[in-house]
C-alpha cells in the first residue's frame, strides 16, 4: 500500500505541474489577435485601402464598417468593437477603449501607427473609454478574478464540510456571496478607485461571480461527495482562470480557449465587471446569464442532493421496519 501511494505521488505531481504549465503558459505564449472586432469609418473609397491592409493579417481582425466617427464611437461604447480607425481629411484617427482591454488598445496603436508611418502620415489617438487614472493598466480588475474564484471555492467547501444541507446551505452560500460582493466593491471602487460604474451593480457582479463558484462546489459535492470540491476547483483554477482573458482579451487567446473561458465563471465575471463598471452595462447580458446559470444549477444541485439523501434515509428506515419480527417457538 505504501509503495502504491509513493508511486501515485511521484506520477501525479509532475502530471499536475505539466497541466498547470500548459493551462497558464500556453495561452500567454500564444497571445495574438484572432477575429478581433475592429471598426473602420469614413467613405468607402477612403477606407478600402485601409481594409486591405488589415486583411493582410489573415484571421487577425474582424472588420466592422461605419459611416462616420460618431457611429464608430457608439459601437465602441456598446462593446461591439475594441477600437476603430476613422479616415479624416487630416489623416487617420484611431479610437481605442483601454477600459475594454489595455493590451488590445496598445496592440491597435502599434498596428495602426506602423501602417501610417509606412505611408508617411501621423495618427491621432483618442481613448474613447479610458481606464481610471488610479488604475491605468487595468491591473486591479484583472487581478480580481483569482480572489473571487478562491472566495467561491472556500465558501462552497466550508458549507460542505460543516454539513450544511438544503435551504440552510443555500442561505449560507447566498449571504456569503453577497457579503463578498459588498466588501470587494468597497475595496475596488471606494478605496482603490479601480472601478467607476454603479457601485451596487459592481457589488452585485462581484457577489454573483462568487456565488457561481461556491454554488457549483457545494452542489456537486452534495451529489457526488467531497470529490466534487476537487473537481470544481480543478475546473475553475486550472481552466477558468488562465482561460478567462481578464489580463488581455478573449480574442487574443488561442482558439477555442477564448470561447471556453467565457463559459466559465472567471471569464464571465471579468467580462461582466468591465461592462457594468466602464460601459454602463453594455454587452452584459451574455456573461450575466452565464454566471446566473452556474449559480442556479449549483443551488439546485444542493437542494437535489439533500432531497436524495433524505429519500435514501426514509427508504432505509422503511425497509428496516418492514422486516418481520422473530417470534419464539411455543
Amino acid at each position: 500500500m505504501a509503495t502504491r501511494r509513493l508511486i501515485a505521488v511521484v506520477v501525479l505531481v509532475p502530471l499536475l505541474a505539466a497541466l498547470a504549465l500548459w493551462a497558464f503558459a500556453w495561452p500567454a505564449a500564444r497571445t495574438a489577435p484572432r477575429d478581433l472586432p475592429l471598426g473602420v469609418a469614413g467613405p468607402a473609397t477612403a477606407t478600402a485601402q485601409l481594409e486591405q491592409q488589415f486583411a493582410r493579417h489573415e484571421g487577425a481582425f474582424e472588420i466592422h464598417r461605419y459611416a462616420d466617427e460618431a457611429a464608430a464611437r457608439s459601437a465602441i461604447e456598446n462593446r461591439d468593437v475594441y477600437g476603430a480607425v476613422v479616415v479624416t481629411p487630416e489623416g487617420p484617427e484611431l479610437l481605442t477603449a483601454s477600459a475594454a482591454s489595455p493590451v488590445v488598445a496598445q496592440l491597435l496603436r502599434q498596428a495602426v501607427t506602423e501602417q501610417a508611418t509606412a505611408r508617411g502620415s501621423e495618427v491621432k489617438t483618442v481613448d474613447v473609454v479610458a481606464t481610471p487614472a488610479s488604475d491605468p493598466r487595468g491591473a486591479a480588475l484583472s487581478s480580481s478574478v483569482l480572489p473571487l474564484a478562491l472566495a467561491g471555492l472556500v465558501a462552497g467547501a466550508v458549507v460542505t464540510l460543516l454539513g450544511l444541507r438544503g435551504f440552510r446551505a443555500v442561505a449560507a452560500l447566498t449571504v456569503a456571496a453577497a457579503l463578498v460582493g459588498v466588501v470587494a466593491a468597497a475595496l475596488a471602487h471606494s478605496w482603490l478607485g479601480a472601478l467607476t460604474g454603479n457601485w451596487w451593480a459592481e457589488a452585485g457582479t462581484l457577489g454573483l461571480a462568487t456565488l457561481a463558484v461556491s454554488a457549483a462546489v457545494a452542489g456537486l459535492a452534495a451529489l457526488v461527495g467531497p470529490a466534487g470540491i476537487g473537481a470544481v476547483a480543478f475546473l475553475v483554477m486550472f481552466l477558468g482562470n488562465p482561460f478567462s482573458g481578464a489580463a488581455s482579451a478573449p480574442q487574443l487567446l488561442p482558439e477555442p480557449v477564448g470561447a471556453v473561458g467565457q463559459w466559465l465563471p472567471p471569464g464571465a465575471s471579468a467580462t461582466l465587471l468591465r461592462s457594468v463598471s466602464f460601459f454602463d452595462g453594455a454587452a452584459a447580458t451574455g456573461p450575466a446569464l452565464t454566471l446566473t446559470w452556474w449559480a442556479v444549477l449549483g443551488l439546485g444541485a444542493v437542494l437535489l442532493g439533500n432531497a436524495l439523501k433524505e429519500r435514501s434515509k426514509t427508504t432505509a428506515s422503511a425497509s428496516d421496519s418492514a422486516e418481520p419480527a422473530l417470534t419464539p417457538v411455543g
